[in-house]
């Protein structure tokens, strides 16, 4: 198998880490292989959408999530560094309101299961960053819904040096989470 699956505080969170050949010439690995995800996770999950971001040092994306239609994202960063944010909103769960924090790089190659369920966000920690996902279902304007990056309640603890981040207008306006419709 070339993919390993990493455990994150909260279990339905997972790391995957492809296996990556190098040499002199650079590097090869399957981005993404259904056999392997499948292995890996325990999961079977059909992807219908692929997405691609740029975005430069300081923008923060997120907390974005839909209320029906929930998307899963297989996510990962392709040129640049990001710092990755997976809040769980199910409320039936031991980690309703908890959120995993992870670096992800072209460097580390790593990538992010964040499951149904959960509101997504990324910082962008390097001059840019180049951001790809897959979803487990599309997007559907009419259901997307935003929580505020920096809500106390959920208290995520982003790497900002003391800088602001550079938001969209949906961000600016994201809901708190005590208000959020989940």
């Amino acid at each position: 198998m070339n993919l390993k699956a990493i455990q994150t505080a909260i279990p339905d969170v997972l790391i995957l880490e492809p296996k990556v050949f190098g040499d002199d010439r650079g590097f090869f690995f399957e981005s993404f292989n259904a056999k392997d995800f499948d292995a890996a996770t325990g999961l079977k999950r059909d992807f219908v959408q692929d997405n691609h971001s740029r975005s430069v040092k300081g923008v923060l994306r997120g907390l974005h999530y839909q209320i029906r239609r929930p998307q899963g994202k297989l996510v990962r960063v392709v040129a640049g560094e990001v710092f990755d944010v997976a809040v769980d909103l199910r409320r039936e769960s031991g980690t309703f309101g908890k959120w995993i924090g992870v670096s992800l790089s072209a460097e580390n190659k790593r990538q992010l299961w964040v499951p149904e369920g959960f509101a997504h966000g990324f910082l962008v920690v390097s001059e840019f960053a180049e951001f790809l996902y897959k979803t487990t279902e599309y997007y559907a304007p009419e259901f997307d819904r935003c929580i505020k990056w920096d809500d106390p309640t959920i208290g995520i603890e982003w790497p900002l040096a003391g800088t602001t981040p550079v938001l969209s207008d949906k961000d600016r306006r994201g809901a708190a989470f005590v208000d959020a419709e989940l």
